[in-house]
């Protein structure tokens, strides 16, 4: 199905190398009307510009962002999609973010950016319209916090209000396989590890700005369906729960479920949960919300961390860091830290450095454990970790970024390598190599990570299906694995326009179908969901022309010890959807990719 975009600009293709220090525009019309934008243009490019071989972290290595028709244009269409070899799987990398990046790139006339090569010295890229700037950072390369890159990059470049800033800290710099890249201040592309790909590439920051417009063919169509979006954003219970109290209202809701991972998921329950829940941090931490560009819901929550001056009463400072469910998870119930203040100081930390706060968080818990167990000793982490004990974890954040010692340069590894290095496997929450997200709800969100294109709790949302069967008989492995591909692949088309997975409520196929017709697109619905098969199949190729193989994925063991709600699942369960699962990736790439 091939679609005629309403914006010319949308399928320009900004090409940089970073060791040549040159740049070039393509026009990739072809790309854009065949496979939407966001996920699928970007999987697309990376297959024609990466070699499988690729070191991730290695001059070879290629990042494409890329946006789609929606953003700037709909309610919630906000996010960015980031595609690279990850350094932290070796596999598919894909991350998310939202702020004003999206906004940006098509303000500056872009429907994707692919960056490749890598500088001799730390650079900045500054991209303004139709120009891009290679300017030196070598004085803002080791610097210790994100938030100083942020603030000099905003006094030295144009574009105030506009623009994105996107920089990584000195995790990426000394290539923590899970840094993160910071956007905004408050937002991240933060899982599989981009920043250790930015930092290989000493790229230190990217900014990006631009004044166009983007012409609407339908005026009148597009206002009504715009109208029609933005009442559901503003008024719809789920979307006014993320304003209310942000993603952290899972908290409680989980831990009532019996599906919170708790001190290395060696309980489901926390008792602690209230102290670190979104109602209680909004009556006692929170600052003010934002929103990311054109989002009216204003999910992100930011609180204030009060610093009072020694031997001086009436003096103090505020610093602000936002919270989300998954960073709470992670280092609140993962650690045991029940402190909300704590809580907060320890997510700055990982903020200054530039961490993925999904990934530290469980790889704290697994040193936790294992120090526990005697698995490892003080010889190793220099510091004793103890559940609930944020101060300690700070410094040990600190450690993983500066890696004075082996261990802590396996642990910048991810928890996969320093299980396997130092033992303690069985309970090393990864999921085809990247850290364990923040439910245990069934089989559905484990299968979900162990499958999904790059085993996130985005990919295919197993959590919210394992909800809808609470109380029911469990489907058979068979059944929740076609579940899990559907979910998957409408996931493709929805990450394609690019919509924030908190309106996929919303932005369901029919108004999907009639969001493109106010913009000129002849789609039906079942052309719009074969697409998204499309773009699905062709992820699973090239994450398979990667190396991905399903035989090869582990179960971590603890999953099966500790209850869900539906009890403990058996090993024998997860192994027949995995078979199952291998029977339909070979069905769906074909005999080539088998």
């Amino acid at each position: 199905m091939i679609m005629t975009l309403y914006d010319p600009c949308l399928g320009r293709v900004l090409y940089i190398d970073l060791t040549r220090k040159r740049y070039w525009v393509e026009n990739r019309e072809d790309l854009f009307e065949k496979y939407i934008g966001g996920v699928g243009v970007a999987t697309k490019l990376l297959q024609e510009e990466l070699p499988r071989n690729a070191d991730p972290l290695g001059p070879e290595n290629v990042i494409v962002f890329a946006v789609g028709p929606f953003n700037g244009v709909y309610p919630i269409a906000s996010k960015t999609v980031a595609m690279f070899k990850s350094p932290l799987t070796g596999n598919l990398g894909e991350s998310h973010a939202g702020g004003r990046s999206a906004i940006a790139i098509r303000m500056a006339g872009y429907g994707a950016i692919v960056i490749k090569g890598a500088s001799d010295v730390p650079i900045y890229l500054a991209i303004h319209g139709d120009k891009v700037y290679f300017r030196d950072a070598r004085a803002l390369w080791g610097v210790r916090s994100t938030y100083t890159i942020g603030r000099v990059l905003r006094e030295r470049e144009p574009g105030a209000g506009l623009r994105t800033i996107m920089r990584i800290g000195r995790a990426g710099e000394n290539l923590v396989r899970y840094a993160s890249v910071v956007v905004d201040s408050y937002r991240h592309f933060g899982r599989l590890g981009l920043g250790a790909v930015m930092g290989s590439k000493k790229l230190k920051a990217i900014v990006i700005s631009g004044k166009r417009t983007i012409p609407i063919p339908k005026i009148s169509k597009y206002r009504e369906v715009y109208d029609k979006i933005y009442k559901q954003a503003v008024e719809s219970p789920a979307m006014k729960k993320y304003h209310d109290y942000g993603t952290p209202v899972n908290v409680l809701h989980l831990n009532a479920l019996g599906a919170l991972p708790t001190r290395n998921l060696t309980s489901p329950r926390f008792d602690g949960a209230a102290e670190i829940s979104g109602e209680r941090l909004a009556e006692t931490k929170l600052a003010r919300r934002a929103a990311c560009a054109h989002c009216a819901v204003a999910c992100i929550h930011i609180a204030a961390i009060r610093e009072e001056y020694p031997h001086e009463k009436f003096f103090y400072t505020m610093r602000y860091v936002s919270y989300d469910y998954e960073p709470i998870y992670a280092n609140g119930a993962m650690l045991g830290i029940m402190d909300a203040d704590g809580l907060m100081r320890l997510l700055e930390e990982i903020e200054v450095q530039g961490l993925d706060a999904i990934s530290t968080g469980v790889v704290l818990a697994w040193m936790t454990e294992a120090y526990q167990r005697g698995i490892i000793t003080k010889n190793e982490t220099i510091e004793e970790p103890k559940w609930g004990d944020w101060r300690t974890y700070i410094k040990i954040v600190r450690y993983i970024v500066e890696q004075p010692n082996e261990f802590y340069k396996t642990l910048a590894q991810g928890v996969e390598a320093a299980a396997r290095k130092y033992g303690g496997l069985e309970f090393a929450l990864a999921f085809g190599g990247n850290e364990m997200p923040g439910y245990h709800t069934g089989p559905g969100c484990h299968l979900g990570w162990l499958i999904g294109a790059r085993h996130s709790h985005l990919d295919n949302a197993g959590y919210s299906i394992d909800q809808r069967f609470i109380g029911k008989e469990l489907p058979s492995p068979e059944k929740y694995i076609d579940m899990l591909i559907d979910e998957e692949s409408w996931r493709q088309v929805l990450t394609s326009l690019v919509i924030c997975l908190f309106a996929r409520g919303i932005y369901k196929p029919d108004l999907v179908t009639e969001a493109f017709s106010a913009l000129g697109y002849d789609l039906t619905t079942d052309d719009i969901k074969k697409i998204g098969r499309e773009i699905y199949r062709e992820k699973y190729k090239l994450k398979l022309e990667l190396g991905f193989d399903v035989n090869k994925l582990r179960i971590p063991g603890r999953i099966l010890e500790v209850p869900t709600p539906y009890g403990k699942i058996s090993e024998e369960y997860f192994r027949r959807a995995l078979d199952y699962f291998s029977k339909k990736v070979r069905e769906l790439t074909g005999p080539s990719h088998q």
